[in-house]
């Protein structure tokens, strides 16, 4: 059994052991971008808040930082949490798949459990500048939302994000093949964008998923 971390992936590495196509169109990814969510006149106050906050600071903050001052403050308003799953952050996730033991810690994921993660549905990684840090932010994601995969033991897509700075993309699994969002920049408009996304999914775990 040959042992590897996420931190060790470039996306070019993760397809060739695992067989894993990128392709630049995806049903499941344009379904979850399209849907629509009602934000609140309390929920637009309150992202407007956490825009100003980012535009101004985001580019200078450090890692933790960037995660505790805007990333879960954003994830957690959009009441992800249930009582039948909930979000978590820098859990440890690992798994099996083929001759591979995968590992690593997630910087974020949402799975069933309330007080710690069993079945993961959506995987989270955040850097602060790609530069800065070890391993690819991609890369990592998809090396994760592959151990969830396994985990969940069905067919059913694994959902994912990484985010670079300001910069968001959302990202899918289905099979072999997996696909990224553009880019959703968190200092402007698209910030309402991403707080949908993070509403809808959380309709398609309960609806699709659970």
């Amino acid at each position: 059994m040959k042992k590897v971390t996420f931190k060790e992936f470039t996306l070019t590495k993760i397809e060739k052991l695992f067989r894993l196509n990128q392709v630049w169109k995806s049903s499941i990814l344009e379904e979850w971008e399209n849907m629509s969510a009602e934000i609140t006149d309390a929920e637009k106050d309150f992202l407007e808040v956490l825009r100003d906050r980012v535009r101004k600071g985001g580019k200078a903050w450090n890692e933790t930082e960037l995660k505790n001052k805007f990333i879960s403050p954003l994830i957690t308003f959009s009441k992800i949490d249930t009582d039948e799953f909930g979000y978590f952050l820098e859990r440890p996730l690992q798994g099996v798949i083929g001759e591979y033991e995968l590992s690593g810690i997630v910087d974020g994921m949402i799975a069933t459990g309330i007080r710690e993660p069993d079945i993961p549905f959506f995987c989270l990684h955040e850097y602060k500048r790609s530069i800065d840090n070890e391993g690819n932010p991609d890369a990592q994601a998809l090396a994760a939302m592959l151990v969830a995969k396994e985990q969940n033991g069905n067919s059913n897509p694994i959902y994912g994000l990484y985010i670079v700075g300001l910069i968001w993309n959302f990202m899918v699994l289905n099979g072999n093949e997996y696909c990224i969002s553009k880019d959703y920049n968190s200092s402007k408009e698209e910030i309402y964008d991403i707080f949908r996304l993070m509403k809808t999914l959380k309709i398609i775990i309960q609806t699709k998923l659970l």
